[in-house]
């Protein structure tokens, strides 16, 4: 995705670039768990492993036959080792005095650099770049004799830019615990009456697909006819902003577990009144279609969220970071499968001290409802942590209009702020 971000004339133009490498990414996904998984099965794994294998020898190929026509943009340093040598030349210039108002003799400044001065956010971390003994500091070349010791204001504003932005990236994390519990409502669809037909039913594994599909669905929708049909109401270009995108997202995460809560309780009732407590695995005369809104909310919280925290890093982010900047919603989605396996944990060994676990293995007896509401509980008060960081972080660079027409992305009027 970064390599793909450096093809383009204007970074800051990306929108429609990360949508529709959203769509791919989905689609490819739905080829690989219909078609793939069908031939793995009706012409075996020897197949089933071939096919993919020269999928990917022709993809390889495709990308590497116009290597000659891509950008390709030259590494200058290890970033990680520029981060770290900012934490630790604050710390060892802890006791220094900052002056009281910026100069730039007493910075270190990269040669070629636009940056003159730091910025006053997070102003202890200033320290790093700050020039105590230019005889001492530099060498005769006028480089640092340290970079332990002395840092270019450049990599103290890389490091205060990922600062800035982690707080908004991790009211992410409680998206991802919601739309991981997906492997639970593949145990919940196993019990519920799955015929579309009579002679046609739906594997309880496969309805991860209609989350695949209203992500897919949604993005070509908001891309293709939203945003037009808005544009020309409007009279001018205009787009949901940064922020009203992601906020979206969490609150239809949080959507996705009411829905979901509100299905299982009645699924649950039906269960006990046919009798089936001591049955975990017995299907109830309810349809599994139910479980559709958990999986489309699920797939919009994606749509929404999932891209608009991409296009922000990148466009909140240094050039140089763009690497950190694509990966961060992948490091979001880890710490979320992390996270939803300690809260899960901590629900068992909580609720099973009063009788049976809420989140026992016979779903018929234990209280998946009350776990699913306490997820839309979290959910909530994560989305009010999410307020709270979009207040303290400000308007998003690259997204208001005076911005938009300093950066290049065009004569596109965000509806709010961020």
């Amino acid at each position: 995705m970064a390599f793909g971000v450096d093809q383009l004339d204007e970074r800051n133009n990306s929108h429609g670039f990360f949508n529709w490498c959203y769509v791919t990414l989905m689609f490819s996904s739905l080829i690989a768990v219909t078609l793939i998984v069908y031939i793995q099965d009706n012409m075996g794994w020897k197949m089933g492993f071939g096919v993919p294998v020269m999928l990917m020898f022709l993809s390889a190929v495709t990308f590497f036959l116009p290597s000659s026509f891509y950008i390709k943009l030259k590494p200058k340093a290890s970033l990680l080792t520029g981060l770290a040598q900012v934490i630790v030349a604050s710390f060892r210039n802890r006791h220094i005095a900052l002056p009281s108002h910026a100069a730039n003799e007493v910075y270190y400044i990269r040669e070629g650099s636009m940056l003159q001065v730091p910025s006053e956010k997070l102003r202890f971390l200033n320290k790093a770049c700050m020039i105590k003994n230019p005889q001492e500091d530099l060498t005769s070349k006028g480089t640092a004799s340290n970079p332990w010791s002395l840092c270019t204001i450049d990599q103290v504003e890389d490091l205060k830019a990922l600062i800035r932005v982690m707080p908004l990236c991790s009211a992410g994390i409680m998206l991802s615990v919601t739309v991981n519990q997906g492997s639970l409502m593949v145990i919940q669809a196993g019990t519920m009456d799955r015929h579309v037909t009579s002679n046609f039913e739906i594997p309880a594994a496969s309805f991860s697909l209609f989350m695949m599909i209203s992500v897919v669905v949604w993005i070509a929708f908001y891309d293709q006819i939203a945003l037009p049909l808005a544009s020309k109401i409007k009279g001018q270009p205009v787009r949901l902003g940064l922020k009203q995108r992601m906020g979206i997202g969490l609150l239809c995460s949080c959507a996705s577990m009411v829905a979901s809560a509100f299905v299982e309780c009645t699924r649950r009732k039906i269960a006990i009144e046919e009798g089936f407590s001591d049955e975990p695995q017995a299907v109830v005369h309810m349809s599994a279609l139910w479980v559709l809104p958990f999986h489309v909310l699920a797939g919009l919280s994606e749509a929404f969220n999932a891209i608009a925290l991409i296009e922000f890093c990148y466009s909140n982010l240094p050039k140089t970071m763009s690497t950190i900047a694509a990966n961060v919603h992948g490091l979001g989605g880890f710490t979320g499968n992390l996270v939803a396996s300690l809260i899960t944990s901590m629900v068992d060994n909580v609720t099973k001290k009063g009788g049976e676990s809420w989140v026992s293995s016979n779903m018929n007896k234990g209280h998946y409802d009350y776990y699913y509401c306490l997820l839309a509980g979290l959910s909530m008060l994560n989305f009010v942590y999410f307020l709270v960081c979009c207040k303290a972080h400000g308007p998003c660079d690259g997204d208001t209009e005076n911005e938009a027409e300093n950066s290049g992305i065009g004569d596109h009027e965000s509806i709010d702020d961020c």
